[in-house]
C-alpha cells in the first residue's frame, strides 16, 4: 500500500523525526497537534488554542484527501480540567454532526507550558 504524508512546517518534524500525519490506504493518523500559529505564537485562550490545533488537523487531513467526516476517533489532552469545557466546546464546533469517539484527558504537562492543550486524530477515508 501507498504511503503518503503530510507536514505542517513544525519545527518538531525534521528534528523529532515525525509527520504531521500519515495515510496508508484508506487510514489516515495525524499526529500530536499543538497550538502554534506559524510565526511561533500561542494564544492563552484555550479556546483559540483547541481551533488552531484542529485548524492544523484538518489542513492535514485535506492535504491527504479526507475530511471531518472521515474521522473516527480524536484524543485531547489538557493540563486542567478548568479549560475542559471551553477545549470541548471547540470539539463540538468542528465534529458535532460527525461526532467521533473520543477522549479528553487531563495530563501533567506538554512539552511547551503555553500550551494549554494538544489534540490528535484518526480517520478512515470512505474509498
Amino acid at each position: 500500500m501507498e504511503r503518503r504524508q503530510a507536514r505542517s512546517g513544525s519545527p518538531y518534524e525534521k528534528t523529532m523525526g515525525f509527520s504531521r500525519a500519515v495515510r496508508v490506504g484508506s487510514t489516515i493518523a495525524v499526529s500530536g497537534t499543538a497550538p502554534i500559529w506559524p510565526d511561533g505564537r500561542v494564544d492563552p485562550d484555550p479556546a483559540a488554542q483547541a481551533r488552531r490545533c484542529w485548524e492544523i488537523v484538518v489542513a492535514a487531513l485535506e492535504e491527504l484527501g479526507a475530511t471531518v467526516a472521515d474521522v473516527v476517533r480524536t484524543r485531547q489532552y489538557v493540563v486542567s480540567a478548568d479549560v475542559a469545557d471551553d477545549v470541548g466546546a471547540v470539539h463540538g464546533e468542528v465534529f458535532g454532526a460527525v461526532r467521533p469517539a473520543s477522549t479528553m484527558v487531563v495530563v501533567a504537562g506538554l512539552l511547551d507550558p503555553r500550551w494549554v492543550v494538544e489534540v490528535e486524530a484518526d480517520a478512515v477515508v470512505r474509498l
